[in-house]
């Protein structure tokens, strides 16, 4: 079913619930400063980025460090109680007879609860409980198509139809003949929104299947001309990696990503799932929730065939969201920089609203959300009859969290993003170590106090800007500029100076753009640099105020 994003406003209770200090310990936090290479003007701090986007106002992580452990937030044990009473309100609603939720923070998973019953026995979720998952599949779908990518076995340009070639597309004269891999991935090949009729095919055969595309496929517009979410879409990618890989998809995906990521409660038969551990789907008919058969694994597996357990989907996510860490490095199957692929906007999705000023759109197998206040924010829902679920993340801290429930529809986004807006809230009350500029960076920073508290020096200016500077505006200027503002800043506090990194999304160490900030008098200098591209780092342009 097509992804939900919602941030909204939402009512939040609290319950009182103890948590043990051997998980939720308090970790040291404290501010990271660095040491200025010239020992005259004093210390240099560092402090990070907001999340997205550089020195933006109303951010509630602006100058939060990434990666922030749960046992980082000083209110932990209301958090949990906060996010635990979210969840629990779902069953008490009657929203769905059962559900099931983790938090995960870059450690891994953190803390979990199960409410209502997972099935006729009337036991709630198990703690290794199965749930059907659906359309959160389609990441280990997109994952897939990106490992016979990267191992050069195919290409996202080319037309479906080099792979699967029984697709027969209706199309308008002089359109193309039929949508790309890539198009596919980012739901922006053409085909018309299916929910609920795919969900009812996971069975189909492959013979089935391929019956249905000799016999003409409809097209909603023109192939990469707009978004519109397509189950088809990810049926035809499973076609492809059946082709490419050699292998059923099941097969395929469970030996290329569920092994090797030690996801050993994941897997698409459900007749395979130990007694006990699988939790029925129901529908709700009247007062009463009506139990739903299974579907096995089939040609649509790949639109959401999955089957798991809450942890393994937190382990995913987690393993997901890592790949914007600097410590995640290439682990794991798939490479970091492919994982950031898949979570970045491929194909945007147009408001319906004129009113409506979300930037949202689709990356591979997962949406992608800039949220005003949290940064990016990476999601994907499913529902298929019988269950609902949604994983969500924040990568700029590493804080996530899945949410399963066993009814048709049910909307576990709701639950899940108002729990994922509790915990950024409170990641917003911490201020983590920050790691140091580099000493390339520091060397620019004390170049350019040095102009600022001393006066101008040529040597120093030449050392620091490259040639476009003086081209630009004339260092005479720039040293009349630099008086003036001294006259306005006051007496300076060469020792309080501290270096802002504005470069959100940068690689680690890249420091494309940073603020020199410098407490004086009449409040703060501050000099926004950007630099340029070539080696040696050096500033390429640089503005002074005072505020």
């Amino acid at each position: 079913m097509r992804p939900v994003a919602c941030f909204g406003t939402l009512p939040r209770g609290r319950v009182e619930m103890a948590a043990t200090d051997a998980i939720f310990g308090t970790l040291p936090r404290g501010r990271v400063e660095m040491a200025a290479t010239d020992a005259i003007f004093g210390t240099l701090q560092h402090d990070t980025p907001s999340p997205a986007g550089g020195r933006r106002p109303g951010s509630a992580l602006k100058g939060k460090s990434p990666m922030l452990l749960l046992n980082d937030l000083p209110e932990r044990r209301t958090l949990v109680a906060a996010v635990t009473e979210v969840f629990s309100r779902r069953v008490a609603s009657q929203a769905a007879p059962g559900a099931r939720f983790m938090v995960f923070d870059a450690s891994g998973p953190a803390f979990d609860g199960s409410f209502g019953t997972a099935g006729a026995a009337g036991t709630p979720p198990a703690s290794h409980g199965r749930f059907r998952v659906a359309s959160c599949t389609k990441s280990f779908t997109a994952a897939a198509i990106l490992c016979l990518r990267d191992g050069g076995l195919l290409s996202l340009d080319a037309p479906v139809t080099d792979y699967v070639p029984e697709l027969k597309p209706t199309l308008p004269a002089g359109q193309p003949e039929a949508p790309t891999l890539r198009l596919l991935l980012s739901m922006a090949g053409g085909f018309p929104t299916d929910d609920p009729w795919a969900d009812r095919q996971e069975s189909l055969s492959n013979e089935a299947f391929r019956a249905v595309l000799r016999a003409g496929v409809r097209f909603a517009t023109a192939p990469g001309t707009r978004y519109e979410y397509s189950n088809l879409g990810y049926a035809l990618l499973g076609q492809v990696i059946e082709a490419v890989g050699g292998r059923p998809y099941p097969v395929y995906v469970t030996e290329t990503l569920l092994k090797p990521l030690g996801l050993d409660e994941t897997g698409f038969d459900f007749a395979a799932v130990p007694e006990g551990s699988l939790a029925t789907g129901y529908r709700k008919a009247g007062e009463s929730w009506v139990a739903l058969p299974f579907s096995g694994p089939g040609a649509f597996s790949s639109i959401g065939g999955i089957v798991t357990t809450a942890s393994d989907l937190a382990r995913w996510a987690g393993w997901l969201c890592s790949a914007f860490s600097p410590a995640s490095g290439e682990a794991g199957p798939l490479s970091a920089a492919s994982r950031r692929e898949m979570q970045r906007i491929q194909c945007a999705i147009v408001p319906e609203q004129a009113d409506d000023l979300r930037l949202e759109g689709y990356g591979y197998g997962l949406l992608v959300e800039h949220h005003a206040r949290f940064g990016l924010v990476v999601s994907h829902s499913g529902g298929y009859p019988g269950f609902s679920s949604h994983m969500r993340w924040n990568p700029t801290t590493g804080l996530g969290v899945v949410a399963m429930e066993n009814a048709t529809y049910s909307g576990a986004w709701d639950p899940a993003s108002e729990a994922l807006g509790l915990i950024l809230d409170a990641a917003a009350t911490v201020t983590a170590p920050a790691p140091a500029a580099p000493a390339a960076v520091k060397r620019l920073a004390d170049g350019l106090l040095r102009l600022l508290s001393q006066g101008w020096d040529e040597q120093t200016a030449d050392a620091i800007f490259q040639e476009n500077v003086a081209l630009d505006v004339p260092y005479a200027e720039r040293a009349r500029e630099l008086d003036s503002l001294r006259g306005k800043a006051g007496a300076l506090e060469a020792a309080g100076a501290r270096v802002v990194a504005t470069d959100s999304g940068a690689v680690a160490g890249g420091y494309g753009r940073f603020e020199l900030r410098v407490p004086c008098s009449a409040g703060e200098v501050v000099a926004a640099v950007r630099c340029g591209p070539a080696e040696p780092i050096r500033v390429e342009t640089v503005t002074w105020r005072v505020e």
